[in-house]
């Protein structure tokens, strides 16, 4: 189990992308967050499973209905030490 960031680019802001991601992760079972950045992108941290990886970075990509997703960055955190209760939207 690691602990993986993602930075979402695309129209991710002001669609309801965050609470899409947020249900999904939690239907899931995942543990981080997901929050809107100043430069218009949305960023999320994930503990995830390897075989989860791919399953959640779907998610990322569908959205919502409203969003649309043009690239998602990827980089495992190391020294990450935050404790995360379930998957929160974060602002």
């Amino acid at each position: 189990m690691e602990v993986y960031r993602f930075i979402v680019r695309g129209r991710v802001q002001g669609v309801w992308y965050r609470k899409f991601v947020s249900q999904g992760a939690m239907k899931m079972q995942i543990e981080g967050y997901v929050k809107n950045l100043a430069d218009g992108t949305v960023e999320s941290v994930a503990v995830l499973f390897d075989e989860d990886v791919e399953k959640f970075k779907k998610i990322l990509q569908d959205g919502s209905p409203l969003s649309s997703v043009e690239s998602i960055e990827m980089s495992v955190l190391d020294n990450d030490d935050l404790v995360y209760d379930g998957f929160e939207i974060r602002r």
